[in-house]
């Protein structure tokens, strides 16, 4: 499927590895060129250079932290006017209710929900006046059934839906489309770190611990970069535009709902 995007220019927020990474990838494949961040510059450098080889768009690159003030300046600088906008970052550490304080709280506030929301302030307004543009928030499956271990990142996301819940429907009609992409565990290093945090806690293996939960997905595995860029990039496509502040879940029927 063509999805019309060829030439258009994106930014893709932690893009150098994982599901930022596959997003990226996805969206080169269709012909978009991209401004890339992440805060390590070294990987950063080496997705960018394997992109550029193997799609032939333009890739720029900003090494820095996005939930920063002062990054996220570099980044929009360096990015100037977008058409597409994909935010992600990292989710904050697993634990339990008497785990964290105030500070905490704010931390995961500032990381995954301030920052999509301080991008989508400073591009929208931009995607408006030129009368297109495509918003992709990476969030998580937690925020249609909440994970316990991650209540931090239950809180913080779901903030973030529901400002998209309003949002999204002020600039549809701008031909603006904003809509959430909800991943379940996938093989990333994210992954990786959730299940050690099992395999600690309840004193078994690393591998035990990745098999104990691919078997509570429908799918029996872990979800992989490719297949969630490949959706992301459908969300950015010109085919998404009756797609207006959804969250769609990449889960492998993890998440037991009907709706």
């Amino acid at each position: 499927m063509d999805l019309g995007i060829s030439g258009k220019k994106a930014l893709v927020c932690a893009s150098s590895k994982g599901l930022g990474r596959g997003c990226a990838e996805a969206l080169a494949e269709a012909g978009v060129n991209l401004v890339m961040n992440a805060r390590g510059a070294e990987a950063l450098e080496a997705t960018a250079e394997e992109i550029r080889k193997t799609y032939g768009v333009d890739v720029v690159t900003v090494a820095a932290d996005i939930v920063s003030e002062e990054g996220r300046a570099m980044v929009l600088e360096a990015a100037g006017d977008v058409d597409i906008l994909v935010t992600n970052a990292g989710g904050p550490p697993p634990g339990i209710w008497s785990d964290w304080d105030r500070d905490d709280f704010i931390k995961a506030l500032d990381s995954n929900m301030l920052t999509p929301i301080a991008l989508m302030t400073a591009l929208m307004p931009g995607m408006k006046d030129r009368g297109w543009g495509r918003v992709v928030n990476i969030t998580s499956q937690s925020v249609k059934a909440p994970i316990p271990a991650l209540g931090l990142s239950n809180a913080a996301r779901t903030g973030l839906t529901g400002y998209v819940a309003g949002t999204a429907r002020q600039v549809a009609e701008f031909g603006v489309i904003v809509n959430n992409l909800l991943p379940g565990i996938h093989a990333t290093d994210r992954a990786d770190q959730l299940d050690g945090g099992v395999s600690k806690a309840q004193g078994i293996s690393v591998e035990d611990a990745r098999k104990n939960r691919q078997a509570t997905i429908p799918a029996r595995r872990y979800g992989t970069r490719q297949e969630f860029g490949a959706t992301c990039a459908f969300l950015c496509s010109q085919h998404s535009g009756f797609i207006v502040g959804q969250n769609v879940l990449i889960d492998g029927g993890g998440t037991n709902a009907t709706i």
